[in-house]
């Protein structure tokens, strides 16, 4: 393994390696990804195997422009509305922390779509992303570069921790600025759907293309079926538990966790400074550096950036649990409450 800064002789160095086959973790603006060769079923299954990743659960393709789009997606199967709404999305959220489902073309092996005909495709924002895929073959299927099920990674040195040496290169771009994963659309069927909060806010989108149903988790929606009676997930982030810290993690309202009593050997992280105050104003005995606070004035996008480096924080106190607050469900707050409620197990308490 080798552990690069990003340089112009570092991002040729990885983009040989994708080339021959190798994978290489690489910064986004979202989270580090861990990259193959897009066209590479050998190279694929290196990524799989690195994380220990399920086969059942698919990659996201990631793409150096706009023009690579009709080489991994097979956009004649389209209706011309659906051609319409994804002109619409692309101009206003690519490149960016949006990926969308779309009809698969057959350069893309099934390895990387889980065995399903359609593909969820990524143009990323981060410079250092498009030129390391430009480098390669013009497009990279990447997961987060994490064990699967594990907490995502927004720096370097979280892939370095997590998957050492069995990713051939990690390039170091410093700290993610979106923080949590993209948001994922699918606009493969007659409907647009929602499969994923993330980096676009709903609202955002609707804003552009109208409403727009989603999947529920609990129906199964975002399941298809692949002969046989398996069954496959159309997108990455789907399963019930994910991004989970080793410490076992709660989830709370503000009017729940307000009413918690200090218990020890238990770590506690809040929305914002108010919930904080109100809580500590009610626990005089609790230890205030096991409190943690994601935006002390209640920004969104500022807890989304900081909700995974927190939670690598809180993994290393040696607390037996960690109690979480949700933040308010509206913009980035509905994938960070997305990441605890699938880090808590998919129960809230």
């Amino acid at each position: 393994m080798e552990f690069l800064n990003v340089t112009e002789e570092s991002l040729n160095r990885a983009a040989l390696v994708l080339r021959n086959g190798g994978i290489v973790a690489f910064p986004t603006e979202t989270v580090y990804g861990l990259g193959a060769d897009a066209y590479n079923a050998d190279a694929i299954v290196k990524v799989f195997e690195a994380k220990n990743r399920p086969y059942f659960d698919p990659l996201i393709i990631h793409i150096d422009n706009i023009d690579t789009l009709s080489k991994v997606a097979d956009l004649s199967q389209l209706s011309q509305e659906t051609k319409r709404k994804l002109n619409l999305l692309t101009d206003a959220f690519w490149p960016g922390p949006l990926s969308i489902v779309l009809p698969k073309s057959h350069n893309i092996p099934g390895i990387a779509t889980a065995g399903l005909n359609t593909a969820a495709v990524r143009l990323p924002a981060n410079e250092t992303a498009r030129k390391l895929i430009a480098l390669a073959n013009g497009a990279v299927a990447a997961p987060s570069a994490n064990p699967f099920g594990a907490l995502s990674p927004t720096t370097a040195q979280h892939v370095k921790d997590g998957l050492g040496e069995r990713v051939d290169i990690i390039l170091d771009g410093g700290a993610a600025l979106v923080g949590v994963e993209s948001t994922v659309l699918d606009l493969s069927g007659e409907q647009v759907k929602l499969l994923r909060h993330g980096g676009i806010p709903k609202e955002e989108i609707e804003k552009v293309i109208g409403e727009m149903g989603s999947r529920d988790r609990l129906r199964g929606d975002s399941l298809r079926g692949v002969g046989n009676g398996e069954q496959r997930y159309t997108s990455p982030g789907q399963l019930k538990s994910h991004y989970a810290p080793r410490t076992p993690l709660a989830v709370f309202s503000r009017e729940e966790i307000a009413g918690l009593q200090y218990e020890e050997n238990t770590a506690y992280l809040f929305f914002d400074d108010t919930s904080r105050e109100d809580w500590l104003s009610k626990n005089k005995s609790s230890n205030n550096l096991r409190s943690f606070v994601l935006s002390p004035l209640g920004n969104v996008s500022e807890a989304a950036t900081c909700l995974f480096e927190t939670l690598h924080k809180l993994d290393t106190l040696g607390v037996q649990r960690i109690f979480a607050q949700l933040a308010p469900q509206e913009g980035l707050g509905a994938a960070i409450n997305d990441r605890l409620v699938r880090a808590a197990s998919g129960v809230a308490i």
